[in-house]
């Protein structure tokens, strides 16, 4: 009979003022050093997981600090993910706060309880919301993502173990009716800034894709904008979310955006449709300003630029299909569009449902609704019959217990 060899179990155990895990693995021994023994029980959690499962222990070749992986994050989402300027100003920021909480850190050392810690302490201490919270931790969890590849050989994500934070429901939208969007017009201070207000509010065009509009993305005769780019943060990419997409253009913004192509310049193909000095893109911050002087000049209420773009969403969404609309304004996911539903009329929603509720035979409900008692009123059925039976006090309540049930 032959002996089979017992399998070792993990050690875990402090060797001065370091805890250290240690185990065998293809016949090597692999120790792992941490400053802390939270630290040293994780992975050991980490480890016995995986042999359980028999699965290889990912083990670096190397140690690895935080900074340096967050940065060749950063690298990717620019470079190979091609994300959009203004995405990437906010990684960027976010990165640089979380390197200073644990940029010389190694990768183990940064654990769930220490992220925790950390971002409570932030919010504290910044009265932060929780949204911007939980996109820390979500920027967290994309660096320990690219962590666990092969060449970091990083275990696990710590950000799984953190509870999202409940965030606040988005506030009621409010948005400018179309009277209230023509006031806006009129208050510009030129033809050009009052056709692009229309144009934003008509379309339901971001600021971005405003000033990246060209003159060969209006199609006058397929009634259309195609929005193909986005100038934001001083560099011109794609739209939100890369999507390419075609918006309809209403006849009366066709006719604003073709009398402003009538202007002496900056009307060819590959010309901006609304350009700012020497034809280039017009100063974001600029636009808002005079904005914000329009809206004063009409006596309209102080409103976001962006909430411009909600008229386009709460008008369109009267004729058009959640689908459509979510294509039109480029949204990732159809629940952002669904903040539109509620401005769907409901008259014809209830006469839809009539459809359905119809029966074969009407003159069964004409009986039904004749007989004694029954009216049928503007405020719907109501019965005439009187006071309803009450039961007698003396009356007992007898328990059924084989039907589960109440009897009188």
């Amino acid at each position: 009979m032959v002996a089979t060899k017992k399998r070792r179990t993990p050690n875990l155990r402090q060797r001065g003022s370091s805890w250290v895990v240690s185990f065998r693995q293809d016949g090597k021994q692999v120790w792992r050093s941490f400053k802390t023994k939270d630290e040293a029980q994780t992975y050991l959690a980490n480890v016995n997981l995986k042999r359980a499962n028999h699965e290889r222990v990912a083990v670096p070749a190397r140690k690895v600090v935080f900074r340096e992986i967050a940065d060749e994050w950063i690298r990717i989402s620019e470079h190979e993910r091609a994300c959009s300027a203004s995405t990437m100003r906010d990684y960027r920021s976010v990165v640089a706060q979380l390197k200073d909480a644990f940029g010389t850190l190694r990768l183990e050392q940064v654990t769930a309880g220490r992220i925790e810690a950390w971002r409570n302490e932030q919010m504290e201490k910044r009265h932060v919301s929780n949204r911007c919270a939980n996109k820390w931790v979500s920027v967290l969890h994309g660096i320990f993502e690219l962590a666990r590849q092969p060449r970091y050989g990083y275990g696990s994500n710590p950000t799984d173990e953190i509870p999202k934070l409940t965030e606040r429901p988005p506030a009621a939208l409010d948005f400018y009716s179309p009277e209230e969007v023509w006031a806006l017009v009129r208050a510009a201070k030129d033809e050009q800034d009052g056709a692009l207000f229309l144009t934003a509010a008509f379309s339901g065009l971001r600021r971005g894709e405003l000033i990246a509009l060209r003159w060969r993305d209006v199609d006058f005769a397929g009634h259309s904008l195609r929005v193909s780019g986005s100038y934001s943060a001083g560099a011109l990419g794609l739209p939100k979310w890369g999507k390419v997409r075609s918006v309809p253009m209403v006849d009366d913004l066709a006719a604003v955006l073709a009398k402003l192509g009538q202007r002496d310049e900056s009307t060819g193909d590959d010309d901006l449709v609304f350009p700012g000095n020497w034809g280039g893109y017009l100063d974001g911050s600029a636009l808002r300003r005079r904005y914000v002087a329009a809206q004063k000049k009409a006596g309209l209420r102080p409103l976001r630029f962006h909430d411009l773009r909600h008229v386009f969403g709460s008008l369109a969404i009267r004729k058009a299909d959640i689908v459509q609309l979510q294509s039109w304004m480029g949204h990732a996911n159809v629940t952002t569009t669904r903040r539109y539903l509620h401005f769907r009329p409901q008259a014809t929603d209830a006469a839809l449902l009539g459809e359905a509720f119809k029966i074969e035979k009407p003159d069964e409900v004409a009986s039904i609704l004749q007989a004694p008692g029954v009216q049928l009123d503007a405020a719907g059925f109501r019965s005439d019959a009187g006071e309803p039976e009450k039961i007698p006090v003396n009356t007992t309540v007898q328990r059924n217990e084989a039907a589960g049930d109440d009897k009188v």
